[in-house]
């Protein structure tokens, strides 16, 4: 079989004097387009950092809490840090544990190897270590997870 370069050419209308057309818009026009894009910019980075943070009255709570937690199934390795870890709710399936991922509302299978169960949690809810969908890890990865109420 024979492999042929292929050239991909994008067409560029061209006005009378030969200049090609488009660009960036001039004028009122432009102005609010960019003024438009800078604002819904600004409107996703908060909302995505807002996602992130814990109610202002957890805070120290939960800092302490996770930066002394350590993996049920690796007790060498800490579980997470304040962005992996967060209260989450929780549904059972089949006697399966299945925990609400916060990044995109997915409900995510607990393995029984990362279920904490040798150290209550700090305000008696489902607390969940795990990275977002779209991290570096394999899907659905769970580093820990802490039943609320005690086992």
């Amino acid at each position: 079989m024979m492999w042929w370069p292929v050239s991909l050419t994008i067409p560029v209308r061209r006005r009378r004097n030969g200049r090609p057309t488009g660009g960036r818009p001039r004028g009122r026009q432009g102005h609010m387009r960019s003024a438009s894009l800078a604002v819904g910019l600004v409107f996703v980075v908060s909302t995505a950092a807002a996602q992130h943070r814990h109610p202002p009255q957890d805070e120290a709570l939960h800092e302490k809490f996770y930066s002394t937690w350590y993996m049920p199934d690796n007790p060498a390795r800490s579980c997470c840090n304040k962005a992996d870890c967060y209260p989450t709710e929780i549904k059972y399936v089949g006697g399966n544990v299945y925990a609400r991922r916060r990044e995109d509302g997915n409900y995510i299978l607990i393995p029984s190897s990362k279920i904490e169960r040798n150290r209550d949690n700090p305000d008696g809810r489902n607390h969940l270590c795990a990275p977002p969908p779209d991290a570096s890890y394999p899907t659905d990865t769970v580093f820990c997870f802490s039943l609320g109420g005690g086992i």
